[in-house]
């Protein structure tokens, strides 16, 4: 497979609006979404990511065909990264490919991730890309409608 990344564009949204529906995927990532098929405060949401400089986001892709996302924003004052992958393309090492072509250009450090202490893939995605456990934090998961234990993961180098 031809694993690439590249500049987000607009019409991405179209395809990362068909990923975050569904359920599986959002059980998975806990912290998504109020309501994954509301468009309007999707579009609204990622048209202000998409305007922000600040904010590195790009398009995972496989022979030219959108299949996830990965972008580092800041959250709590500290840089994170954050990915998402087509669930029909999970478990085929695409998100650690992407994860560790997305650190050759990004030289941000300190970088967390952060993964639901249930999510097994996500967390081995981190691993395998070097990041440390370095702590844990519980919130509110939209996706699952109560409070959620999740690992915190930092990049040193």
């Amino acid at each position: 497979m031809d694993i690439s990344l590249r500049e987000m564009q607009r019409n991405d949204l179209d395809f990362f609006f068909e990923f975050q529906k569904d359920r599986d995927a959002n059980h998975m990532a806990a912290f998504t979404a109020k309501d994954p098929y509301d468009w309007e405060s999707y579009i609204k949401h990622w048209s202000k990511i998409l305007r922000e400089d600040r904010i590195i986001k790009r398009t995972i892709t496989i022979n030219d065909d959108v299949v996830g996302s990965i972008i580092c924003f800041t959250q709590f004052g500290e840089w994170e990264v954050t990915y998402w992958i087509d669930k029909k393309y999970w478990g085929k090492g695409i998100a650690s490919r992407a994860l560790s072509e997305f650190l050759k250009t990004v030289s941000i450090r300190p970088l967390r991730g952060r993964t639901a202490k249930d999510n097994i893939g996500s967390r081995k995605v981190l691993e395998k890309n070097g990041f440390q456990m370095t702590g844990e934090d519980k919130g509110f998961a939209n996706a699952r409608r109560e409070e959620v234990e999740e690992y915190i993961f930092t990049l040193y180098d």
